[in-house]
């Protein structure tokens, strides 16, 4: 088994036994984005979704499926998991397009693929991520939260999903606390699995301060909304719209 191949195995073993509260973000998702499109205008434009981090959409596609979508385009850092992620819309009415991008080159280049195979500097109607932005530095996702805005449509929506610090929280105490849920609670796992995220989120995980977050965005002209809290104080979903 390959790198991938393993850390692919521990991730998807985590959503299997919903240890981060996967099936409740995804009820809390699908919920944003229905109420989200009910509420467009009549005779509205199908709207152009991006799915930065989009990894297999074993959880999104049941979904997407039935979204009434003019595009979707998804991305993603670890190339391998975009055929996977392809075969679950296979069929679906509407362009797809995939890449092999980060999210904060995405949000700063300026253009998007609005179908399969062309470009266009046309607004996005909808952009989703999850669990992905807490990679970025502080730095970096105020770069995220300003070019993300500049690319959203005038009535869009950013749906983030992510692990965010308690307010005044520091990294430490976060990590801490998440280490200790991980070897306590994380028992339906092997312990080297827990180990290989433990040594991961010590590595890449940035989670942003929940208050300094909603003021950053604010900053960079979006309203802040939070749908849903998991009941670690860590994952949550904010929906964030063009002010």
């Amino acid at each position: 088994m390959d790198f991938f191949d393993r850390q692919w195995s521990t991730y998807r073993r985590v959503v299997d036994h919903d240890l981060m509260e996967h099936q409740a973000l995804s009820a809390a998702t699908t919920a944003a984005i229905e109420g989200w499109l009910a509420q467009r205008p009549p005779g509205s434009p199908q709207p152009h979704m991006v799915d930065l981090g989009c990894g297999d959409l074993a959880l999104l596609a049941p979904l997407l499926r039935r979204l009434p979508l003019g595009s979707y385009h998804g991305l993603d850092l670890s190339a391998p998991v975009l055929p996977r992620a392809a075969a679950q819309l296979q069929g679906v009415p509407y362009p797809c397009a995939w890449r092999e991008q980060d999210l904060l080159s995405w949000a700063l280049e300026g253009s998007v693929p609005a179908d399969a195979g062309s470009a266009s500097t046309a607004p996005v109607d909808l952009i989703h991520s999850s669990f992905a932005v807490h990679h970025l530095s502080d730095e970096q996702k105020g770069q995220f939260l300003a070019g993300a805005r500049s690319r959203v449509a005038p009535d869009g929506m950013l749906l983030w999903a992510d692990v965010f610090r308690d307010p005044g929280e520091s990294r430490d105490s976060y990590l801490q606390r998440y280490v200790q849920r991980i070897r306590k609670g994380w028992t339906s796992i092997p312990a080297e699995e827990g180990q290989r995220v433990i040594d991961h989120l010590s590595q890449f995980d940035f989670p942003a301060d929940a208050a300094a977050i909603e003021s950053m965005a604010e900053a960079c002209g979006w309203g802040w909304q939070w749908l849903w809290r998991g009941q670690h104080r860590a994952e949550a979903l904010a929906r964030l719209t063009p002010l």
